[in-house]
């Protein structure tokens, strides 16, 4: 085995740590599923994508869909706090 060392950016390697404790590996593993794989299939290799984050995921932008139709149709219920501390608790 020897030693290669590469330069980033400091804000890219952030990035690319963070993405990479997503799908549970390092960078040295990320870099060698890389390598393997291009030089197996001789080309640039694949997608490895990391999960992006739920606040966008389709239910929670259907839900926000949702919600700005109701507020665009006038569907809003407006309490002021004092109100809304007296509700909770009844």
């Amino acid at each position: 085995m020897i030693t290669v060392s590469l330069r980033l950016e400091e804000d890219m390697k952030k990035q690319l740590d963070e993405m990479c404790d997503e799908m549970g590996m390092n960078i040295t593993t990320f870099f060698m599923i890389y390598a393997k794989r291009a030089l197996r299939d001789r080309r640039i290799p694949f997608d490895i994508v990391a999960p992006l984050d739920p606040f966008y995921s389709a239910s929670n932008v259907k839900q926000l869909e949702k919600a700005d139709r109701q507020i665009k149709e006038g569907h809003v219920v407006v309490k002021t706090m004092e109100e809304l501390e007296r509700m909770e608790n009844e």
